[in-house]
């Protein structure tokens, strides 16, 4: 079975729908999530994304991040995705959006409008080996640090996020997170 992703215009009014590759390689604009789980000291639970990913393999990013299928809410689809990709789900609350139109590997391109949501955990993740490879709880000040020194080794998502909402706002972010 094929996903299909919802496409919207820059005012994340639904337009349609595509199946999710043929979306990515024509860069058409659909509807996303990231979600940013930190633990009670502030740390950010990063993932490694598995080798067998068909875009942006290896690369470290943050908790998880997908598309609502049609008809699903996007913090339904959040949720969803949390368990299925990290193995616990935990609350969250959406803290904003952002659109970007980016290249990613294998000449695809991320083209999201991107609800963001952060939530609070401290359990250790049981993550779907079809999904993550590895996984670290990172503190705000180490991500900043090792963005810098290997931007290489995170998604292009990741660092559009940041650029957009800064790591001020992230740690904000944090203490906010319960």
């Amino acid at each position: 079975m094929k996903e299909m992703l919802v496409l919207v215009d820059d005012r994340d009014r639904e337009i349609g729908s595509a199946e999710k590759l043929d979306a990515h390689r024509q860069g058409r604009l659909h509807r996303a999530f990231s979600v940013f789980v930190f633990d009670a000291a502030g740390a950010l639970l990063l993932q490694r994304r598995a080798d067998g990913k068909y875009h942006s393999a290896g690369l470290w990013t943050n908790t998880c991040c997908g598309h609502p299928r049609p008809g699903e809410a996007v913090e339904d689809a959040a949720h969803r995705r949390l368990g299925e990709e990290m193995g616990f789900d935990c609350a969250l609350r959406r803290v904003g959006s952002i659109v970007y139109e980016l290249a990613v590997t294998e000449g695809l391109t991320e083209h999201e409008f991107d609800h963001l949501f952060v939530g609070r955990a401290d359990a250790a993740p049981q993550p779907d080996p079809q999904e993550v490879q590895e996984w670290v709880w990172m503190p705000l000040a180490s991500l900043r640090e090792s963005m810098q020194r290997a931007p290489q080794t995170y998604t292009a998502w990741l660092h559009a996020i940041v650029a957009e909402v800064g790591f001020g706002r992230l740690t904000q972010w944090s203490v906010d997170a319960e």
